[in-house]
């Protein structure tokens, strides 16, 4: 299946926290980092997620935030350091790419007023953030 999201990250499940609707699922990446995803109860069942198994991580560009260091005292979990390698720049807005810790690639989409504020270019480190409700899964 070809899908339009940007960011596709392989991985393994670590461990799976099942509650009656929802379920947290924690993910190391092929790479070494990891995130957590937060995804239904029947998601879990229906795609036979299990501590080991093989998953996809889909956050799609936009849902992807930047900062320029780790950042203290904040709900999102998924903090991902990396560099970046391009950054792509409209009138409205730009598409960032980073080369996460590990080595995956992940692109983000801001403004460019973002852009601009936080000086990003290729080189600078940055840490890609990620609300775990935005973190589809994939099995297949």
């Amino acid at each position: 299946m070809s899908l339009s999201i940007r960011n596709q990250l392989p991985g393994t499940v670590m461990a799976v926290s099942a509650g009656p609707a929802m379920a947290a699922v924690k993910i190391r990446l092929d790479s070494g980092e990891e995130i957590t995803s937060a995804v239904t109860a029947d998601a879990v069942t229906e795609l036979g997620i299990f501590p080991g198994g093989a998953v996809s991580a889909l956050v799609k560009a936009s849902e992807v935030a930047l900062a320029t260091a780790h950042m203290e005292g904040l709900s999102i979990r998924n903090q991902l350091p990396g560099t970046v390698t391009s950054v792509t720049s409209g009138e409205a807005m730009a598409t960032v790419r980073l080369r996460l810790a590990g080595g995956q690639h992940l692109t983000a989409a801001i403004t460019r007023e973002a852009l601009e504020e936080l000086g990003l270019a290729a080189g600078s480190s940055a840490v890609a953030l990620v609300k775990a409700t935005e973190i589809s899964l994939s099995t297949g």
